[in-house]
């Protein structure tokens, strides 16, 4: 999960990034998670069978808040040279979880349900276009405010 989430993100900023600075221009999106920000709540799981405190690993969310610290770190190394790096952090979305789960996790989420796919689209456009021409080095949560509370 290190490897993938961490390793493998800096490893593709370090090759397009390079490009970019080159270029003087860019940007660069990295996928964080809510779970970057807060520890899962072990309620939502404990319906399901396996060793509770790693139905949802440690790693994910160490690993998670691992790519928002390498986001800030890249955006103030690369901002003088024109590449904006921010991250977009999700909320649960909906993939095929059961009933229980979604309900449970619903119930969190102030605006009541799991993201779907498309709730991601306004951000992401928002993040890689000029629309945010003065943003960098932010985590963008798109989470339907579970983490307002």
């Amino acid at each position: 999960m290190v490897e993938v989430n961490l390793l493998g993100t800096f490893q593709v900023i370090q090759v397009f990034g390079a490009r970019m600075v080159a270029e003087g221009r860019g940007s660069i999106i990295n996928i964080g998670s809510l779970y970057a920000s807060v520890s899962p709540d072990q309620r939502f799981y404990d319906h399901l069978a396996g060793d509770l405190p790693f139905l949802k690993s440690p790693a994910y969310g160490a690993s998670k808040a691992g790519v928002v610290n390498m986001t800030k770190y890249f955006s103030t190394l690369w901002g003088p040279s024109g590449v904006r790096v921010n991250t977009l952090s999700p909320g649960g979305v909906l993939g095929g979880q059961d009933e229980q789960f979604k309900a449970k996790y619903g119930s969190r989420v102030p605006l009541g349900r799991m993201a779907v796919p498309d709730d991601l689209t306004g951000p992401l456009v928002f993040l890689a276009t000029a629309a945010s021409s003065y943003v960098t080095g932010h985590e963008l949560r798109v989470d339907g405010g579970f983490t307002a509370w």
